[in-house]
């Protein structure tokens, strides 16, 4: 999600149902959003470490559009040159990748059904690196910095979420914030999220 670089932006680690329309506002109903992939990797996180080389040149070959993104990624986080960070450099790569917004609708729209089997999520799902590389980023940044709560916006363009007081519902992918209102909205005003979060991450030097 782009964020003009005058504010830094803020990694949420909830999931927004994200629809695009183009001429009329459409409804949508926030709810569990059910289908959606959220794995934490508690637990298997050193086995999902072992196997990332081969998932991820596997996924490099049957995945088009995360290979062009994760291919311009390193090259740009290369050309930045060494500097001092918690993360691995593929963690890095992770980041800037989807901050390059090559392919961050793509991702988000596949996490979003991924969770509805097993079966889709291993077959389907052909974004498995990034998501347990991005997530594991997030967990290292907080672990790192300390827990911070955050007052966060964010703003929908062409749709417009739906949800009575009391409900208890979630986001459903990956979504990036602004700290100010005023920069949320530039990016639409039909639906404005205003969140407190202490899952919500500064990744401006990744973007």
């Amino acid at each position: 999600w782009p964020v003009p670089s005058l504010d830094p932006p803020i990694w949420i680690l909830a999931l927004l149902a994200m629809t695009v329309a183009t001429a009329v506002i459409k409804m949508v109903p926030l709810d569990m959003a059910l289908d959606s992939f959220d794995d934490q990797y508690r637990g298997c996180r050193h086995a999902m470490t072992a196997a990332l080389p081969a998932l991820n040149h596997f996924e490099l070959l049957q995945n088009p559009l995360f290979a062009r993104g994760w291919v311009k990624a390193a090259a740009e986080w290369q050309r930045r040159g060494p500097r001092v960070t918690p993360l691995s450099p593929d963690q890095a790569i992770a980041l800037m990748a989807y901050t390059m917004k090559d392919m961050y609708k793509d991702f988000n729209d596949a996490v979003r059904v991924a969770g509805r089997s097993h079966q889709e999520y291993w077959d389907n799902f052909h974004f498995k690196t990034l998501h347990f590389l991005l997530t594991d980023a997030l967990a290292t940044l907080r672990g790192t910095r300390g827990p911070r709560c955050h007052h966060v916006f964010r703003g929908v363009r062409g749709v417009r979420f739906e949800a009575q007081p009391g409900d208890t519902v979630r986001f459903g992918r990956f979504a990036s914030t602004s700290m100010r209102k005023e920069v949320a909205q530039q990016f639409g005003t039909d639906t404005m999220f205003q969140v407190q979060t202490r899952h919500g991450v500064d990744i401006q030097e990744f973007s």
